[in-house]
């Protein structure tokens, strides 16, 4: 049985590509709480072999009802029959190759969204277990599908409840060395960290001093881990909030731009024209 095993090697992780969903790398899909799909649905359409890659946001759980998988988790194989679980916290490198006849679904959740409080999952595969895992997601898909009252609340609960199942699950993790298990703290407390502080500090220097690693070290960890510079992270997240204030505030691009400690606009217009390929009224205009 061919399993692609070349497919699956990833010697030099600068080439590790990083995807919204697998195949969409500038996707503008805009996410609620979460997305799901069959199994077949994305995996046909890649011949049943999806390559290496990571999610710099997402939290994805892959549940094999059907079929077979042979799955990579940051180098580490497993060759899976139903029923398993795959649990692909952000950043984790995985790759996969599926039977045809393939059964299940991924579903995928923002991991900001995760529980306060929770340890998120490692990445790992669940062998044992696998029921209660499964009811909380078929509760959790019910309420995604038909939203009630309180649902905001509703989904944070069911979120913290899955977490819980899988915390409880038998796992088997994808092990890392001390090093690179350090990167990855490192790129997701500095992820953590623009997300608390963009609005504002744009400098780097800031953020590496209080993870206590120089400038140098951060990019480098921001490349390695996430496969852009230390800059590209803040000015994302920067974008991301530019754009959702320009697509739902009646602000001005200049109030927008003062409010995210941009007080030239010229220069704040340059810096969305960079990230999202057009200038902040284009965008405006184009989404409006």
């Amino acid at each position: 049985m061919d399993r692609g095993c070349n497919l699956l090697h990833y010697p030099n992780m600068d080439r590790v590509p990083t995807y919204a969903l697998y195949g969409e790398a500038d996707s503008a899909r805009q996410q609620d709480w979460l997305h799901w799909e069959t199994i077949q649905s994305r995996s046909r359409l890649h011949g049943y072999r999806i390559a290496p890659h990571r999610h710099e946001r997402f939290f994805q759980i892959l549940i094999l009802t059907g079929g077979w998988a042979y799955v990579t988790l940051d180098g580490e194989p497993f060759d899976l029959r139903p029923p398993a679980i795959v649990v692909v916290p952000a950043l984790t490198v995985h790759g996969y190759v599926f039977s045809n006849d393939v059964e299940g679904v991924v579903v995928t959740l923002m991991e900001r969204d995760l529980a306060e409080g929770l340890e998120t999952p490692p990445a790992g595969v669940i062998t044992g277990g696998t029921a209660a895992v499964n009811a909380m997601l078929d509760i959790l898909l019910a309420e995604a599908d038909r939203p009630g009252g309180w649902h905001d609340l509703a989904m944070r609960a069911h979120i913290t409840l899955l977490l819980v199942a899988l915390h409880r699950a038998r796992t088997l993790p994808a092990p890392r060395n001390a090093g690179a298990a350090r990167a990855r703290f490192h790129a997701t407390a500095f992820r953590w960290m623009v997300d608390q502080r963009f609005r504002e500090t744009r400098r780097i220097a800031d953020y590496a001093r209080d993870l206590g690693i120089s400038p140098t070290h951060l990019n480098r960890v921001c490349r390695q881990e996430l496969g852009i510079s230390a800059l590209t992270v803040i000015e994302r997240r920067i974008a991301l909030e530019a754009r959702r204030q320009l697509l739902f505030s009646t602000l001005t691009i200049k109030q927008i731009g003062a409010g995210l400690g941009y007080e030239d606009p010229a220069y704040f217009t340059r810096v969305l024209k960079r990230v999202l390929g057009v200038t902040p009224a284009a965008f405006r205009n184009r989404e409006g």
